[in-house]
């Protein structure tokens, strides 16, 4: 297997925080897969605390490369007492790049 190439993509989570806060800046940019709403519906966790999650939270899990070739990354925010971690990764589609929500953790 030739690490070289991922070697120098690699992404510190100083990076991924940088890359995924501007892809969040536009919500559009950000899906939820199924997993993800359920998540949210059983822990009571809205829209809202996971957009400051990802907007404002702190590294959890360190980034890293999934088999996909996605970077992903667990991250907390402590909002209004609850604390919110949600596993996120980013994609490349066509049209740039969007911010997976993979599941919600509360």
């Amino acid at each position: 297997m030739g690490m070289g190439m991922a070697q120098s993509m690699q992404l510190t989570d100083a990076g991924f925080l940088r890359k995924l806060r501007a892809i969040v800046s536009d919500s559009h940019r950000v899906v939820l897969t199924k997993h993800a709403k359920q998540r949210m519906k059983q822990r009571r966790i809205n829209q809202r605390q996971l957009m400051e999650c990802l907007r404002k939270g702190r590294i959890y899990e360190p980034a890293h490369l999934t088999i996909q070739g996605d970077w992903k990354a667990t991250l907390e925010h402590q909002y209004a007492g609850d604390v919110v971690r949600a596993a996120v990764a980013i994609e490349r589609q066509e049209d740039g790049e969007v911010a997976v929500v993979v599941t919600v953790m509360g």
